[in-house]
């Protein structure tokens, strides 16, 4: 039997095994658990509203697996149950108690929300955070309870991640065992932010935070703007400077905990990123990273994300990093994969992120191999660190394989520097000063992707080909020679640019590439129409870096016109490998559009408040003593 068809044949397998599963999980929580809805009351008397999942099988013990989440612990009603409950089917089946709460002021629960809640490290006997909350949760629990072990365990991905996070400081004593998964960890640099830009295609789910309510609802208290049209691209451009969105919030200058109006329809949110555009004490008080020093080594952490996730790529690195440098005793691993924003948690065989294929049964994997194991062996078994598992466990997404490291970035990691030549090409030599230029028209900024649509929050353009782009005058393109061996990068990526413009303001977007060979005929069923993967332009790592904040995220400053100025971004982590044949490429360009909102090039103190006048087309210089700092693996 020829291995090509024998492959073939296990993968028809293990997708009718899938299927066959999840025809029977349609009943299975049903069969095996009951159900009950209580109000556990917090420490200032605000009751929040919790679902609890029991074994049927009341003849032994089981932890406790809690996720408390602001996107609902629905549905509502002693019989009417979720389908899947739980991190995976595997600790479904095994069975363990599964805890869903609706946060502070969300859905059922009582009480006001707070987009992020401040953490307070010095509360008084009655004030609250979601730190508090999660303790008093996790009390009521173990005490409440019957059949319980004794052991909780938290995780949750995006929103639910961050409360997993949260969960592990100051932690209740019987809390082992937390797994924050593409965690918020700043909302400066995560989400609705990178480095200071605003992520404008976020624009539709401002409401989903920022909507106002104080009474319990098992409805929906907000709406979505309607944008009325398939071509985001044109909207936004339409729409002009960022002001002209306030009517979509019904914004003014009112402070929301005064207003006269008693419905309160001032988007709360909206009026945070419009009052505060630099990273203030308003921003700061809510990121989370810098209270992990607070993680105690009795919870035991597994942090996950994907390299391709639009969402949250910042918070779960950071956040694996934090707990590393401030944790010595703790046990905290690091596990990446291809995936885009909480795939992992998905059934499916095949796994994609847009047009490229990495690969099959990736999430199933990690689902038994890793996640089970890894709450297995801290709420049921010995719960000391010798749990088999890796440090990192890290998916290289070029050779498309995982590996496994003692630590993360791993210890044979170099920095190496590339740098921009004028011919455009990208070289190993370090190049005597010379311009390039382009202009940058904001009447026809740079497209992230070359769809044709709208979406609620963008995440295929991370795999996108990115020839549309390459192709622009407003793009340099900067690539190497073909490789004659694998090169592997493992860890952060700084671009180190020496730039200049004769405006006073101005964005800066960089894009690692890995651009395929020209004969490559591995085409998948999800690649669009109109690509091959003959010379596909596979985006790696992107990033912007809105030029005000080149010095301090807190102190913008305007630059000088048509002086040489420097401005370092730093990229997020990567783990992937420029194949033998293939080549390394780096795009710059200034705008983004509409990921990012467009930077009006002329200074002013909140791009909120910009007007069209402000907005000016500029003229762009790259030096070529900029350069490219890879960490690479030896």
């Amino acid at each position: 039997m020829k291995k090509g068809f024998l492959l073939t044949l296990i993968q028809v397998f293990i997708f009718t095994s899938c299927t066959i599963k999840n025809e029977e999980m349609a009943t299975y929580v049903f069969d095996n658990y009951t159900k009950k809805e209580v109000n556990i009351t917090m420490r200032d008397g605000v009751k929040l509203h919790t679902t609890i999942y029991t074994p049927k099988d009341q003849r032994k013990t089981y932890p406790i697996l809690l996720q408390r989440t602001p996107y609902s612990a629905a549905p509502y009603g002693a019989q009417k149950m979720k389908t899947k409950i739980g991190p995976n089917v595997h600790l479904m089946k095994e069975g363990n108690i599964v805890v869903y709460q609706d946060v502070r002021g969300r859905w059922m629960s009582e009480g006001v929300y707070d987009n992020m809640r401040a953490y307070l490290p010095n509360k008084t006997a009655t004030e609250t955070d979601e730190v508090s909350d999660t303790y008093d949760t996790i009390d009521w629990l173990v005490n409440n309870l019957e059949n319980n072990n004794g052991n909780v365990g938290t995780w949750g991905i995006s929103y639910p991640g961050h409360y997993a996070t949260i969960s592990a400081i100051d932690a209740h004593p019987a809390l082992k065992a937390a797994s924050p998964q593409a965690c918020i960890g700043d909302f400066f640099f995560d989400d609705f932010h990178h480095n200071g830009a605003f992520l404008l295609s976020y624009f539709r789910a401002i409401s989903l935070f920022g909507t106002y309510k104080d009474t319990p609802t098992d409805s929906a208290w907000y709406s979505f703007p309607k944008m009325n049209t398939s071509d985001q691209y044109q909207f936004f451009l339409d729409n002009g400077p960022l002001k002209n969105l306030n009517s979509y919030f019904q914004y003014d200058k009112l402070d929301i905990k005064t207003a006269e109006n008693k419905e309160r329809i001032d988007d709360f949110f909206w009026k945070e990123i419009v009052e505060h555009p630099n990273y203030d004490s308003v921003w700061k008080s809510k990121g989370i990273i810098q209270h992990l020093k607070k993680v105690p080594a009795s919870v035991a952490t597994m942090i996950v994300g994907g390299w391709f996730d639009a969402e949250d790529l910042y918070g779960p690195l950071e956040t694996y990093k934090a707990i590393e440098k401030h944790g010595e005793e703790n046990y905290n691993i690091l596990v990446f994969g291809p995936w885009d924003h909480g795939k992992w948690a998905r059934n499916g065989v095949k796994n994609y992120v847009g047009n490229y294929y990495f690969g099959d049964s990736i999430s199933l994997k990690f689902q038994s191999e890793i996640e089970t194991k890894f709450f297995n062996h801290f709420l049921k078994g010995k719960g000391d660190k010798n749990t088999g598992l890796p440090e990192a466990y890290v998916f290289d997404s070029g050779k498309k394989k995982w590996k496994s490291y003692d630590a993360w970035p791993p210890k044979n990691v170099v920095k190496e520097s590339w740098f921009l030549s004028k011919d455009q090409k990208l070289v190993s030599t370090q190049q005597t000063s010379q311009p390039i230029t382009f202009i940058s028209d904001l009447k026809h900024p740079v497209p992230y992707s070359e769809d044709i649509k709208t979406v609620f929050t963008p995440r295929k353009y991370m795999t996108d080909d990115q020839r549309f782009a390459a192709r622009r005058p407003d793009v340099l393109v900067f690539e190497t020679t073909v490789l004659k061996e694998n090169y592997t990068l493992a860890g952060a990526i700084l671009a180190k640019l020496k730039v200049a413009t004769t405006g006073t303001a101005a964005d800066w977007v960089v894009k690692v590439i890995d651009v395929h060979p020209s004969d490559l005929k591995e085409d998948n069923d999800k690649l669009q129409n109109h690509l091959k993967m003959s010379n596909y332009h596979l985006m790696v790592r992107s990033e912007v870096l809105r030029g005000r904040f080149r010095n301090s995220f807190e102190f913008p400053e305007p630059f000088i016109p048509n002086s040489k100025t420097a401005v370092d971004i730093k990229l997020q982590d990567v783990f992937h490998t420029f194949k033998k044949g293939h080549k390394i490429q780096v795009q710059v360009q200034s705008t983004w559009f509409p990921l990012i909102d467009l930077n009006p090039q002329t200074y002013v103190d909140n791009i909120f408040e910009a007007t069209e006048e402000d907005f000016k087309t500029q003229t762009h210089t790259v030096f070529t003593d900029s350069n490219i700092e890879f960490s690479v693996l030896k």
